[in-house]
């Protein structure tokens, strides 16, 4: 099997290293090629997702974050072997749709699954990130309330 992964770290040292689990355009180039290799190779795919997003910063916008997000998502959509993610944690925003665009998508029992944070809805429908409990009861964004919804 082929297997893609973020890591977000368990203390503040390792979660620093690590960018909290937020990938670079690199990441995504990386875990693009993987999917490729995986699909020409006949190896299904396994993918585990911890990430609160990609990472936000202007030198990854320079170095393509968008362009780079978006063709993730096409391999992820156009590989022809089986390919199941599993949110183990958060799975938050276009970081995370990136590497778990699979024919099957599990989640953890206390894991979330969404295109944007509750805080980010927040700001956006009521301008007061303070709501964000409001949104994310809303957003339904919990592995219970995602089954539910089939």
């Amino acid at each position: 099997v082929a297997v893609l992964g973020t890591e977000k770290g368990n203390d503040t040292e390792s979660r620093i290293r690590h960018n909290f689990g937020m990938a670079r355009p690199e990441g995504y180039r990386k875990a693009r090629r993987i999917m490729e290799l995986a699909g020409r190779f006949g190896l299904p795919i396994l993918s585990f997702v911890d990430t609160a997003g990609a990472f936000p910063g202007i030198e990854a916008e320079a170095r393509g974050q968008a362009e780079a997000i978006a063709r993730s998502i096409e391999a992820c959509l156009e590989a022809p072997v089986p390919f199941v993610a599993t949110i183990i944690g958060e799975g938050g925003s276009g970081g995370a749709i990136a590497l778990a665009s699979a024919d099957r998508i599990l989640m953890l029992e206390h894991s979330i699954y969404s295109v944007i944070s509750p805080e980010g809805c927040a700001s956006i429908l009521w301008r007061d990130a303070s709501e964000a409990p409001t949104a994310a009861e809303a957003m339904k964004l919990t592995a219970e309330d995602l089954l539910r919804l089939n």
